[in-house]
């Protein structure tokens, strides 16, 4: 079936005979139109004026040419003959037969769960491939558009008097540079947005979802971005205190600044990023601030004895007091119930009203533990395109355990680089289909997505200047390449080369 118009056959089995006819339906924007009628998709059921009233249903099939497919039948009848279209991919995407009745989504093609900075990034990348309107649904626990998270632990904490930074001024994907997504540009770009409704259950063989809410929705493609939580001291010891924080999104990071304001002593625990960066912001609300870890310095998987005790003393001329080496037991409450004191093992106590726990983060699996988990780094276990073990599923950002060939093993990384990185990485892979990966970072790697012949994007990993100035070029000229000869080339450079050599004359660089 070509272009976006569809042939609905229906067959009527009465009396003996099966007198058989077609319907020819076009498809515009949200109506199935049919000679004079239009009937919303949306609709679950609708009558049909002629020698008798009939039901509709739609049976939608979703495809990488724009196609859709529809089918009219009588549900009493017996003899029911269905138009399907399967994507050649089907290993990415896969048809489904919904009534339109049935589920909470209009768009259905693909489904991301997760509404963080992979998801912003992903929704980017469905609209630079004329893909996401009218197409893509982004499902989220939050109350907000995807924004960049980073900024919940920077400049959102700052005082009042010094310009907090505050949505919609950090929504993705403003950084990379590009452009800010606010709310309004999801409903630009045709995207659906549903908001404060995690996902809690899913049934891979109907490929549906359940949301929190009771909402039934229903994907082709499913991208799973639900990243992180932030691990949490146990409630037998203290834990769950009023005045104890953890930091994953905007409401954690609202709730932290109303502790401040009142706030006179602050520990934070951890000596990672985000115990360094909380410990700042509240130097910043001039409060007595201490910071406690159990390792020996600052960021000990990443700093240098030597590096880390410059920052330690540029620290502790700002006010901060260090505690090293230390395990806590557990956190007191005051007389009124609040937090007041952190109690470390050595039986040594710190007053403390105020106390943020930034001890790292577990990957949100659930309720995706079937599509295939990775038991040695967390996380789901997807391919180098981001695919899980079941077909039509994916998983990006904080949450995918991938194959890291630089170190020849399964990692997962929980930075926002990778959550934009994976995130455009997988969305391309899923749209345009095949790639081709050369080099093994030695030092370098390429990928290359073509369809139907035609390079459609270009991925390289320490590259030169030169090379990353060709990548544009070949990104809008698009050239036919011989798959076999980029198959065969022995390195990046050579792969790089045959791609050059496939430029019109025009667009040669």
């Amino acid at each position: 079936m070509a272009g976006k118009e569809a042939i609905a056959q229906r067959q009527l089995a009465g009396n003996g005979s099966s007198p058989k006819f077609g319907l020819t339906i076009t498809r515009k924007g949200s109506r199935l139109c049919w000679e004079n009628l239009c009937l919303p998709v949306r609709a679950g059921t609708s009558s049909l004026g002629c020698a008798r009233k009939l039901k509709v249903m739609a049976s939608v099939s979703n495809s990488l040419s724009f196609k859709h497919g529809l089918s009219l039948w009588c549900p009493q009848s017996p003899s029911l003959h269905r138009i399907r279209h399967s994507s050649a991919k089907n290993f990415q995407r896969r048809g489904f037969v919904v009534a339109y009745s049935s589920f909470a989504n209009e768009n259905r093609e693909f489904v991301i769960v997760g509404g963080g900075n992979a998801a912003g990034y992903a929704a980017r990348t469905f609209v630079e491939h004329g893909m996401a309107d009218g197409r893509l649904c982004i499902v989220s626990k939050e109350a907000y558009a995807p924004y960049e998270r980073p900024a919940l632990t920077k400049g959102y904490l700052f005082p009042l008097d010094k310009k907090p930074a505050r949505l919609p001024g950090f929504h993705t994907c403003v950084g990379s540079g590009g452009e800010r997504q606010t709310p309004e540009w999801y409903k630009e770009k045709g995207i659906e947005m549903i908001y404060q409704d995690p996902v809690t259950s899913i049934d891979i063989e109907k490929q549906t979802l359940i949301t929190n809410s009771g909402k039934l929705l229903k994907y082709g493609s499913l991208i799973v971005a639900t990243g992180c939580t932030a691990s949490r001291f146990p409630e037998k010891i203290g834990g769950y205190l009023p005045g104890v924080h953890y930091i994953r999104d905007v409401a954690d990071a609202d709730a932290l600044i109303s502790s401040l304001e009142k706030a006179k002593k602050v520990v934070v625990v951890g000596g990672g990023y985000i115990g360094m960066e909380v410990a700042a912001a509240a130097v910043g609300w001039k409060l007595d601030t201490t910071i406690i870890f159990p390792e020996n310095h600052l960021l000990q998987r990443l700093f240098t004895p030597s590096l880390a005790q410059r920052y330690e003393q540029l620290y502790q001329q700002n006010g901060v007091k260090f505690v090293k080496g230390a395990s806590i037991k557990n956190l007191e409450a005051g007389s009124d119930g609040r937090v007041a004191a952190v109690k470390l093992e050595d039986g040594s106590t710190i007053d403390a009203d105020t106390i943020v726990i930034g001890i790292g983060a577990k990957p949100t699996v659930s309720p995706f533990e079937r599509v295939g988990l990775n038991s040695s780094v967390g996380g789901i276990q997807v391919d180098g395109q981001f695919r899980t073990s079941m077909p039509g599923i994916f998983a990006i950002g904080d949450v995918a355990a991938f194959p890291l060939k630089m170190y020849d093993r399964t990692a997962r990384v929980e930075h926002v680089d990778h959550a934009r990185q994976s995130a455009q990485h997988c969305i391309k892979a899923l749209l345009i289909g095949e790639t081709i990966e050369i080099g093994n970072f030695d030092p370098k790697i390429a990928t290359f997505w073509i369809d139907s012949g035609k390079l459609k994007g270009v991925l390289v990993e320490s590259g030169s200047p030169e090379e990353f100035q060709l990548l544009p070029t070949l990104a809008r000229s698009q050239p036919f390449v011989d798959k076999a000869k980029l198959q065969q080339a022995s390195s990046v450079e050579e792969a790089l080369e045959i791609a050059r050599a496939a430029l019109p004359v025009e667009a040669a660089v």
